[in-house]
């Protein structure tokens, strides 16, 4: 059984789907779009760059909690959740990150102005003109980030051809603040935490925007999934996690939440809508590799399979500029599958934007794969024989070179000349 999709039609084969075609398929647990949305705008009210995550953990541990569902948190504030199945083993892994990009102040100047350096990778220019909070020791100021010269009443041309990197922007706090003492009698230091306004957006057409929809989108898709199946009381064929991370944006992520019993785990992440990428705003995007390397060919062919299966809109689609929690799982040396799904959106790490549309499929792919077998019953040992291992190509399968190449003895003459020249 195939289903073809409007958005894949043009992109190819298809995959079959995973299941017996003369079976019935069951239907997946509907989403409660409401849930997901004020789950997003419970999210975004909350700051949470890396490193000032305590109150977005509280937050979902506080989600979890209604809608049932155990968990623990780690020394610094990584959850794993637990949705029992009916084995124990190989048991799975879905994670979204709760952190987001933010800033620090590096500086106070002589100027009463701070510099600033960025919390995760992310550009200046998306920075010049945010409204932001600084949270010092003792509470919080507002500011803006601006570019060193900013008004062109006074610097004319330069406001334009000055350049665009972190340092050329400082934050303007809205206190007195003629000279670097007036910062510091207010409560400033060196190190104090700075989060940007996500200026979030819901359009009644269905489009968001917003800073930090990555990967507070992907964490609303998320808890609506593990909603839809606590409330269905369908049974999971086996244990899946779902994780909270605190530090995907400086690369740590995912490491510090796993145990031994994982054998497969799926990122939701931030998909690339742009020139030359094959994501769309209204999909799900199944990604096949990103600068780490390529995830796992069973279990990413297993999500595309119970995408057709079900329906779901998504996309196939390779990120060059990209890494993930499933990254940091694996370079923390777990023997674990690994793939990455997400929500199709434009311009990320800046004023990012996405559908209602590619959330609701994220949340369904992300509720058809915990209700789907693992990919091999083999996997709930870290190691085993090589029966019951997975098969890419059978022997069959492989193609061969066709033309054999001819006999040298037959086309070139001996050498009767007795040599040299």
């Amino acid at each position: 059984m195939t289903i073809d999709l409007s958005l894949n039609a043009p992109l190819g084969q298809k995959i079959p789907a995973v299941q017996d075609p003369n079976h019935p398929v069951a239907a997946l647990p509907p989403i409660d779009p409401a849930f997901l949305e004020e789950t997003l705008l419970h999210l975004m009210a909350i700051p949470s760059p890396v490193g000032l995550t305590d109150g977005v953990v509280r937050y979902v541990a506080g989600r979890l909690d209604e809608v049932g569902i155990p968990y623990e948190i780690t020394r610094r504030g990584a959850i794993r959740a637990t949705l029992r199945g009916r084995e124990a083993r190989p048991a799975r892994a879905v994670v979204a990150h709760l952190d987001t990009l933010g800033a620090m102040v590096r500086e106070i100047k002589p100027n009463g102005r701070l510099g600033v350096v960025p919390i995760g990778h992310w550009s200046s220019r998306f920075a010049e003109g945010g409204r932001l909070t600084v949270f010092t020791d003792t509470g919080q100021l507002r500011g803006t980030c601006l570019p060193l010269k900013t008004s062109g009443h006074a610097f004319g041309a330069e406001v334009d051809t000055q350049p665009s990197d972190w340092a050329h922007v400082e934050v303007r706090v809205d206190v007195e603040s003629r000279n670097a003492q007036d910062l510091q009698d207010a409560g400033i230091h060196v190190g104090d935490w700075i989060a940007f306004d996500p200026q979030l957006e819901i359009l009644p057409n269905g489009y968001m925007t917003s800073r930090y929809l990555d990967d507070k989108a992907a964490v609303a898709a998320l808890l609506a999934a593990c909603k839809a199946l606590v409330d269905s009381g369908l049974s999971l064929p086996v244990d899946a996690h779902p994780l909270f991370t605190i530090t995907e944006e400086v690369g740590s992520g995912s490491s510090a939440a796993l145990h031994g019993d994982i054998a497969e785990m799926v990122s939701l992440d931030i998909a690339i809508a742009a020139p030359g990428q094959n994501t769309d705003e209204h999909a799900a995007t199944i990604c096949f590799q990103d600068m780490s390397g390529p995830f796992d060919y069973h279990l990413t062919h297993k999500l595309v399979g119970l995408a057709n299966l079900h329906g779901i809109a998504h996309r196939r689609d390779v990120f060059k500029f990209y890494r993930s929690d499933s990254a940091a799982a694996v370079e923390a040396g777990n023997d674990i599958r690994t793939a990455l799904i997400g929500f199709g959106a434009d311009a990320s790490h800046a004023h990012e934007r996405t559908h209602r549309d590619a959330l609701m499929a994220l949340a369904q792919l992300s509720a058809a794969y915990m209700l789907s077998d693992p990919v091999a019953a083999r996997d709930r040992r870290s190691m085993g024989p090589l029966e019951g291992f997975t098969e890419q190509l059978r022997p069959g399968d492989m193609l061969v070179p066709v033309t054999a190449l001819p006999d040298p003895e037959a086309f070139l003459a001996a050498d009767t000349s007795g040599g040299g020249a």
